[in-house]
């Protein structure tokens, strides 16, 4: 009797180890990610390089293209949001901060903060997806054909340089040299400058580039470039790009034109732009990250996208400040134009 009651006991308790085990296994099959459980609640962690227009643009896009995948912040999304103001020391302690609190994906703005990603989640499953990279390739985050070289993958914005080239030309008939500040330590900028250089002749046009290492750079390139070019181009630097107004003011004094890259730095001051719409990538960045942590596809074999269509903004405010005339039958298909300038 006793020994029967032995078994039935240990027959009760490898049941009901059985049933807790199947219990906890199927609990994280459905919160796990990917598993397509509206219960679940993703974490994704999303670092911004700088405090700029263009990239709260794509924070703001991606966000939305989240939401149209069915993935909304506050319902079924929490969103853990850092700055780097343009470190990328912090952009490193960011990604791991990241790491350690175990997120299902980080988003990273800007070239920086998508290589400090990158790195740190490399020996983890945590998948990372960029926007607003200009050359992945360059960047060491693709490989030349624009496949990722790990579980990265995102967007790129290339900037249309040949386009931008022929609307200066075509603003600026007498023009010779263009002037460009830009950061040594940004891949992206690099990359670009390469190609101002290399299609600039077509148009007959000098590029006279300054390198910077640090923000409080900015001033002094801005003010040596003024005597030297007809007109400064901005690219999407980060540093440079969040110091604009300085560029602007000392471009103002001297009767220089300043061009942008993309919609907000004319908005804030720059006279035209061929540039991007970078809610327009960020949405389709998002739209990428919704199908990796639903798991119906994989960062790993998925190919970044670029920008692929540049429009056209004017800024006749801003050309009116340094008494520039805009040839009116050009500009008259502008994508936007704005009358005055924006003080942000």
């Amino acid at each position: 009797m006793k020994r029967k009651t032995i078994n039935i006991l240990t027959t009760i308790i490898m049941a009901a180890a059985l049933l807790a085990g199947c219990g906890t296994d199927g609990a994280k099959g459905s919160k796990g990610p990917g598993k397509g459980e509206a219960s679940y609640t993703y974490t994704i962690g999303i670092s911004q390089f700088a405090e700029h227009g263009s990239l709260d643009n794509c924070r703001e896009g991606f966000l939305k293209g989240l939401a149209e995948e069915g993935l909304v912040e506050g319902e079924n999304l929490k969103v853990i949001y850092d700055n780097a103001q343009t470190d990328t020391g912090t952009a490193s302690t960011i990604a791991e901060g990241f790491v350690s609190q175990k997120v299902d994906l980080v988003c990273a703005i800007a070239t920086p903060c998508a290589m400090s990603a990158y790195n740190a989640c490399m020996e983890t499953d945590i998948p990372v997806v960029y926007t607003a990279v200009s050359d992945p390739a360059q960047a060491g985050l693709a490989d030349n054909e624009g496949n990722s070289v790990g579980n990265i993958t995102g967007s790129s914005d290339v900037l249309p340089v040949e386009a931008q080239l022929g609307m200066i030309r075509k603003l600026m008939l007498e023009a010779k040299k263009i002037g460009i500040i830009y950061t040594t330590s940004e891949a992206n900028s690099i990359s670009t400058i390469a190609t101002y250089k290399e299609l600039a002749g077509e148009y007959g046009f000098e590029i006279v580039d300054s390198g910077i290492t640090a923000p409080s750079e900015v001033e002094m390139a801005a003010a040596d470039l003024v005597g030297k070019v007809d007109c400064i181009t901005n690219l999407t630097d980060n540093t440079v790009v969040d110091a604009l107004q300085t560029v602007l003011a000392i471009a103002n004094e001297k009767k220089i034109p300043v061009f942008g890259s993309e919609i907000e730095q004319v908005k804030s001051g720059c006279v035209a732009s061929m540039g991007i719409e970078y809610v327009e990538l960020g949405r389709q960045t998002g739209a990428m990250a919704a199908k990796i942590l639903k798991g119906e596809a994989t960062a790993s074999k998925m190919p970044f996208i670029s920008a692929t269509k540049a429009e056209l903004y004017v800024n006749t405010a801003a050309a009116g400040q340094i008494g520039m005339e805009l040839d009116k039958g050009y500009i008259k298909d502008a994508a936007e134009t704005f009358r005055e300038v924006s003080a942000e």
